[in-house]
């Protein structure tokens, strides 16, 4: 059995995707995570869990650097860090709401699940 540490609805400024127009002027990408972890019998200490709050800033850091075309790509760098900081696995949902789609829409995004080795 597994546990989770939730992030919802990070925020970052970053200039992905495959147009011109988006590469020069940017849009906003909304980041959720799940990070499976075990909490069982840890008690009360910060050193023995993810540090959210460190999480979360590495999470918009590595988002708003080095521009990529594909959400997808940039779910991936996501991954990597939550993996990085201990998780045993993550959920990693990567929302575009700012797309370049030409017909009305609420939300694009791309979720990947991945494990450390």
């Amino acid at each position: 059995m597994t546990d989770e540490i939730r992030l919802r609805g990070l925020r970052a400024f970053a200039h992905h995707g495959v147009f011109d127009d988006e590469r020069a002027n940017g849009q906003e990408f909304i980041i959720d995570v799940d990070a499976r972890v075990s909490l069982s019998g840890l008690g009360d200490d910060i050193a023995q869990t993810i540090h959210y709050g460190e999480l979360a800033v590495a999470i918009v850091a590595a988002v708003e650097s080095d521009p990529v075309d594909l959400i997808e790509t940039v779910a991936e760098r996501v991954a990597a860090i939550v993996l990085g900081f201990g998780a045993l696995s993550t959920r990693v949902e990567v929302h575009k709401p700012s797309a370049p789609i030409t017909v009305r829409f609420d939300d694009v995004s791309v979720v990947i699940e991945r494990m450390r080795p």
